[in-house]
């Protein structure tokens, strides 16, 4: 990695979003933000020189303008998702997430980079890793699932995004590398000890919690620190708010 890195955020004026730009500021990180409102940004990040602004809509932005974007980024950062009220849930698109993610990704491989670069995807517990590697999701977790997939679209496109990821590019890409990022339920708070997971760790009736600080700060790390990246790329890990160990924690 050059001595200064360049990262893509999408998401910078979401909940997470946010503290994922104001972390990576904070690290001395170049970020380039795709925004919809520059106006939405947090006031702290305002002329702060490490930080370039496109507003624009990220499906809307032309081949060229999104190229030009992504050239010379070490890693790309999504925090993209549906705003949660009725007609961010139910309205279009119903496969932002989706969209975003398979644009990016083709727009890496279209400019070849010389170094793989790291694409990096706020998920959800809701996702459910490939062969019934989520052993922790009983008959019951599975059935609701199926349901929330079949009736808010969001669900349906946070499992086809990581699908996305796992199916067209996989492992074998030369020009990109992905990690998808599960959270439990999200809350408010500071960067607080967390545990990393590779599977599921509660079941959707007695959800955990994950601080939105500490997926920022794992995000982060994901995108600047080389053996953190090593150990979670192409997969899926689960965050929650540090606790007793319950299972496969890495």
């Amino acid at each position: 990695m050059p001595a200064r890195q360049t990262v893509l955020l999408v998401g910078g004026t979401g909940r997470t979003g946010r503290r994922v730009l104001e972390q990576l500021l904070g690290r001395g990180v170049g970020v380039r933000a795709i925004v919809r409102s520059a106006g939405k940004l947090p006031a702290n990040v305002a002329g702060d020189p490490n930080l370039a602004v496109v507003e624009a809509d990220l499906l809307s932005l032309g081949d060229d303008d999104l190229l030009r974007q992504v050239l010379g980024c070490d890693a790309v950062i999504s925090c993209l998702g549906h705003v949660p009220d009725f007609r961010g849930i139910f309205g279009p698109p119903r496969d932002l997430v989706t969209r975003a993610t398979a644009r990016l990704c083709r727009a890496i491989e279209t400019l070849r980079p010389a170094k793989p670069v790291r694409f990096i995807l706020m998920s959800s517990v809701s996702v459910n890793r490939p062969g019934g590697l989520d052993a922790r999701r009983g008959m019951l977790d599975k059935a609701v699932m199926r349901i929330l997939r079949g009736l808010v679209p969001p669900a349906m496109d946070n499992q086809r995004a990581a699908d996305f990821l796992r199916r067209d590019i996989g492992m074998a890409d030369r020009f990109v590398q992905w990690a998808a990022v599960r959270p439990d339920t999200l809350r408010e708070g500071g960067v607080t000890e967390y545990s990393l997971y590779e599977g599921l760790v509660s079941s959707l009736f007695a959800p955990d919690s994950s601080n939105m600080a500490n997926v920022a700060h794992f995000m982060c790390d994901l995108a600047t620190d080389s053996k953190t990246w090593d150990d979670w790329k192409g997969k899926l890990p689960v965050i929650i708010n540090a606790v007793t160990s319950k299972g496969d924690c890495k």
